[in-house]
């Protein structure tokens, strides 16, 4: 890479790393003039009480709470629009994301219309928040988006599910709570669905066209962490240093993601979750290594996944020729269908999938330029 490509960093926010630093969030918050709180959140992880704790933290510290716990996955605009008026109605002073990727975007698009009005189509793109925003903090329960350290939601369209990332700078966390203690709760499924999204994002944002000497930084070491301890948290759920790794390189692949871009994985990744209701994570983990292929044509990309497979290549579970192969791998030990077919994906769907994912605007980032031919042929050399 050209050590002369001009960059502005993106910094936000000050990240809290560590076993039990939930209990800092009240000490954190001092100095915002807080007093009062609206908690973000799912049902699920209202069940495995993080919510009630923290609530009741904030409580003995002056700070009253709601809690809105109605986010769902792939959050639509409805669900933005549904938690902007439980913020109406409780004028929150800071807005906390409490769970996995969709209870932080949920908490971000809140955040959007309760300070600046509209609907979530008004802020697709980035920086269209013309007034203020809450102070927002991000403590996720999973190892994946990294949405605790970006500034965009992701938000579906009711009318036909397509994504849309609403950004601003306004709206990027303040503090991230990193706690790997909260990630024990996750079911495997979770656990694995979460990682290889992790995973995709720390190899995306490494040959990003929009990468920097800055964002592949993180994207290098967002990598090593995750390929490594993803084979160990999936045979030692319990293990808390590999829960640790995966939450610190989940964090870094988001801080990479924000100063930079992703590429065609997502891109080709999105039509299929639209279509055929599946998680985001299990349809990247089917479509990256088709792309990682078909980018490792260009030579240039090719040494720099050599380099990323390299670099773990000291782990027992890491010991590959390739970076397709490793991810496959990993595919293989989170128990996730390598074939599109294996979800109802058929010869009639392709054109429709490809068309729609040469349209997506992180393919437009992929280091390759890629065609609905390409993703046709990728999409197909899926199906059994």
């Amino acid at each position: 890479m050209d050590i002369l490509t001009e960059f502005q960093t993106v910094t936000n926010p000050q990240i809290v790393y560590g076993a039990g630093t939930l209990k800092e969030v009240p000490s954190l918050l001092q100095g915002m003039s807080v007093g009062r709180a609206l908690i973000v959140t799912d049902k699920g992880i209202m069940q495995a009480g993080y919510p009630k704790r923290l609530e009741e933290q904030l409580e003995v510290n002056g700070i009253k709470c709601a809690v809105y716990d109605d986010c769902r996955e792939n959050p639509t605009e409805t669900d933005a629009e549904n938690c902007a008026i439980a913020a109406r109605d409780f004028k929150p002073d800071v807005i906390i994301g409490l769970g996995g990727g969709s209870s932080m975007d949920t908490a971000k698009a809140c955040n959007f219309i309760y300070t600046n009005g509209g609907r979530m189509e008004d802020y697709h793109g980035y920086g269209k928040a013309s007034k203020d925003m809450l102070p927002l903090l991000c403590i996720p329960t999973t190892s994946g988006t990294g949405s605790e350290c970006q500034s965009f939601a992701l938000i579906s369209r009711d009318r036909d599910h397509r994504k849309m990332a609403c950004g601003d700078s306004k709206n990027a966390a303040k503090i991230a709570i990193l706690d790997p203690e909260l990630t024990l709760s996750q079911p495997h499924t979770v656990t694995a669905n979460t990682g290889v999204d992790a995973l995709a994002h720390s190899i995306e944002t490494y040959v990003s066209l929009k990468a920097t000497p800055y964002s592949r930084i993180f994207a290098a070491e967002a990598f090593r962490l995750l390929a490594m301890a993803f084979p160990k948290v999936l045979r030692e759920p319990e293990n808390m240093a590999a829960r640790g790794a995966m939450q610190l390189g989940a964090a870094y692949a988001g801080l990479a993601i924000e100063n930079s871009m992703l590429g065609a994985a997502h891109g080709s990744a999105n039509p299929i979750t639209a279509r055929f209701d599946i998680t985001h994570g299990q349809a990247v983990g089917m479509l990256l290594p088709a792309v990682i292929r078909r980018n490792s044509e260009d030579d240039a990309v090719h040494d720099d996944y050599l380099g990323l497979v390299h670099s773990v290549a000291a782990d027992p579970d890491c010991e590959f020729e390739s970076l397709d192969q490793l991810i496959e791998n990993h595919l293989k030990l989170a128990d996730m269908p390598l074939r599109l077919s294996a979800i109802g994906v058929n010869g009639d769907h392709i054109a429709e999938l490809a068309a729609d994912a040469e349209t997506q605007w992180t393919s437009s980032f992929n280091p390759v330029t890629l065609g609905v031919r390409d993703f046709q042929e990728m999409y197909s050399a899926l199906l059994d």
